[in-house]
């Protein structure tokens, strides 16, 4: 059994309205064996393609390498866009090291709700991953059940977007909305292929991609 620890603190700044919300990194980077290509920051796995999307959206000039220059450049955007990273997943066992959700046993959330108290400016939570078992959408219902929030649908169409209200924040009542993401990892993909408005771009242009279609959801909630 591997315990895996999430290996990066959240990273939370008062001027933050939005916080990007998944679950762990793959095991390589709890244990220090980072590939060519990582990045020893949220989201750095050569294999995941959050920051390959924002590059594309934002034309940052990414440098895709485990450098200090490299987490400075994200670190820089998520501050421009005054965007934070919390995950939910503090730790969780695994049998296998891979880095699917569902693999993960005796999972231990974070604090996602008093860390929404601490920082009142923050107003949507970017799921990167929908209801599947142990995906952040799946837990975060968890832990707002825990604490006797309600989460209520605003729409069902793909990102689907929720609201509840944030029970007895400092300042006074406040209401919050998640958006669940379509996943940025490849096993998304055969998700993406039988979505009938990625099949409606498609049929009109034989060149989208699943890429041009994160792209898309993702330039209008970033």
């Amino acid at each position: 059994m591997f315990l895996h620890q999430h290996p990066h603190a959240p990273i939370l700044f008062p001027e933050a309205t939005r916080l990007i919300v998944g679950t762990l990194p793959p095991p390589r980077f709890t244990q220090g064996l980072l590939r060519p290509g990582d990045v020893h920051f949220s989201y750095g796995s050569r294999d995941g393609q959050l920051w390959p999307i924002l590059d594309r959206i934002f034309d940052l000039g990414l440098i895709y390498e485990n450098s200090e220059e490299a987490v400075r450049q994200r670190l820089d955007f998520l501050k421009a866009r005054q965007i934070g990273i919390c995950d939910i997943v503090e730790r969780a066992n695994r049998q296998r090291l891979d880095a699917s959700d569902l693999g993960m046993r005796d999972i231990e959330l974070r604090d996602l709700i008093g860390v929404l108290r601490d920082y009142p400016r923050v107003h949507t939570l970017l799921l990167t991953g929908g209801n599947s078992q142990n995906g952040p959408e799946y837990l975060f219902r968890r832990l707002l059940r825990e604490n006797g929030i309600r989460l209520e649908p605003v729409t069902d169409e793909v990102p689907r977007i929720h609201r509840f209200a944030l029970p007895n924040p400092p300042g006074g009542p406040r209401e919050l909305r998640t958006v669940s993401l379509t996943a940025p990892s490849g096993s998304a993909n055969r998700a993406i292929g039988s979505l009938p408005e990625y099949k409606a771009r498609k049929a009109n242009d034989p060149n989208y991609t699943v890429m041009d279609f994160r792209a898309d959801q993702y330039r209008a909630h970033f």
